[in-house]
This record gives C-alpha cells, sequence and structure tokens, in this order.
C-alpha cells in the first residue's frame, strides 16, 4: 500500500487530503478565519464560580468566557473535595488548556489536565503513568513501548505522564527519548511563560495543519508530501529537519499550473461527498 499527503494552502484555508493507492481516504480542511484553538493552553481567571452545575467560567482572552467543568480539574490529593467550590475561587489564576472549540453562544470547554502532542509521544505533566496507543495491536511491541518510556521516565526523575503515539511503533529508542527531552523542553518553556504572563494570555498554541499533518499522518506507507504553497513547504522543511529527518527529503514543493488536488482527483471527491 502507497501513501501520498498533499497540503493545498490558499489565503481562506489550507487544506490536505491522504491519498492511498490513488484514492482519497481523509480530507482535512482549516479555514484561517476560523481555526480552532483545541489544544491552546492559556492563563486565564476564574471570574464565576457556579456550585450548582459543578462548573466555573473562566475569562482566558476568548471571546466569550470558557467553561470548565469539576471533573476536568486536575487534583494531587486524591482525598480533596470535588466540590467546585474547593477547587477554583472567584478572581484565582488558572492554567487551562481547551478540549471544545466555541460553538454557537457557547464559550470553549476547558480542562486542567495538559496534553502535549509530539510525533511520537503524548505528554502528560499532571499525571504519573505510562500508556501506549489501542492502535498498536503487537503485544511484544507495546511491552517494548512501555518499558522504554517507564525506564525514560524512573532514570530521569520524571514524575509525569507519557503515552506512545500509533506513529511510535517500531521506532527506535534513542528517537523515541530525543521526543521526550523535546516535550519535557517544551513544557519547561510554557511553565516559565506561564510564571511570567498575565491572565488572559495565550500560552502555548499549538501547530497550523500543514505541521500538524506533517506530525500526526506521516508513517512509513507514505512515499511522498506534496505541498503547492512555497513558503509552506519551506516551513516544511525547517519542521523536517528539527522532527522528522528521515521523511525531508519526500516533502516536494508543486509549482504546477493545475491545480494540486484536481491533479490527484480530489475536487471531484470533495464535489461527491457533498451531493
Amino acid at each position: 500500500m502507497s501513501e501520498e499527503i498533499l497540503i493545498n494552502v490558499t489565503p481562506p484555508e489550507t487544506r490536505v487530503a491522504v491519498i492511498e493507492n490513488g484514492v482519497a481516504q481523509e480530507i482535512i480542511i482549516e479555514r484561517t478565519a476560523k481555526r480552532g484553538i483545541v489544544g491552546n493552553i492559556y492563563k486565564g481567571k476564574v471570574c464565576r464560580v457556579l456550585p450548582g452545575m459543578q462548573a466555573a467560567f473562566v475569562d482566558a482572552g476568548l471571546e466569550r468566557a470558557a467553561f470548565l467543568h469539576a471533573s476536568d480539574i486536575h487534583t494531587e490529593d486524591e482525598q480533596k473535595s470535588d466540590q467546585i467550590a474547593d477547587l477554583v475561587r472567584e478572581g484565582g489564576e488558572i492554567i487551562v488548556q481547551v478540549v471544545k472549540d466555541p460553538l454557537g453562544t457557547k464559550g470553549a470547554r476547558l480542562t486542567t489536565n495538559i496534553s502535549i502532542p509530539s510525533r511520537y509521544m503524548v505528554f502528560m505533566p499532571n499525571v504519573n503513568n505510562v500508556g501506549v496507543s489501542q492502535k498498536i495491536e503487537d503485544e511484544a511491541e507495546r511491552l517494548r513501548l512501555r518499558d522504554i518510556l517507564t525506564r525514560f521516565a524512573e532514570e530521569n526523575g520524571i514524575n509525569a505522564g507519557f503515552i506512545a503515539r500509533t506513529a511510535a511503533e517500531g521506532v527506535s529508542e534513542s528517537a523515541l527519548q530525543t521526543d521526550m527531552r523535546f516535550l519535557l523542553r517544551l513544557w519547561g518553556g510554557i511553565k516559565e511563560r506561564a510564571v511570567s504572563a498575565p491572565h488572559r494570555e495565550l500560552i502555548h498554541e499549538d501547530l497550523p495543519l500543514a505541521l500538524r499533518a506533517l506530525r500526526d499522518l506521516i508513517n512509513p506507507e507514505v512515499e511522498k508530501i506534496r505541498v503547492d504553497s512555497r513558503s509552506t513547504w519551506e516551513k516544511a522543511q525547517r519542521f523536517a529537519l528539527k522532527y522528522i529527518p528521515d521523511h525531508r527529503s519526500s516533502i516536494e514543493y508543486y509549482p504546477g499550473e493545475r491545480p494540486l488536488f484536481d491533479l490527484y482527483g480530489v475536487e471531484d471527491e470533495i464535489q461527491k461527498a457533498l451531493e
């Protein structure tokens, strides 16, 4: 099975298509004016506590106050109360991550259980366990990955959690450790910014779609990644050099006059789906 990833960039939107044996299998669209905020981390301020709903509203600098339920608040003490009034106080500052975009009149949904993805891992600073993606089914590989993650955490005195993503399957121990060190540095930078930032401040933003596609969609079956924007291709090259050097040569700039999605029949697939 051969796969290709197409990245089509225009000012209003970025579109990514995953092509398997010449057929479009997945299409992802991100509009520039309505880019999602899921994954973003903010320093917010609790503006209202609602004991009857076991929830609070947080001012994170977004258009509307965001919603934080008591069940989405991390507490280190297992015996601690799960009542919202005991977990947060009005006017208190809080580090939160968006788990659901605003919709209609509803504000964003938040959590304090931070999770930060990289190429092979998801880092969870507020939990203390390791896990492996359910999509990795081989039991020996699951044990290998769990052992690598556990040893790394123990040897470095890390009191936090890692989950091996599907892309981690078959990856060398040194590459996995490099990824984990990157996440630790990234989290260190987020914590530093959180200390000095005023409330209502964005302190970490997830990657734009084109780079998320490189991080999340590339696997050993992907033979080619074609990008029709020169500036996005240059960003993709820099990203690949740092995080996925083995795939850098597969990322091609497509300068052709015929639109990239037309070339592969993706526009027709989109039209059929819309009909």
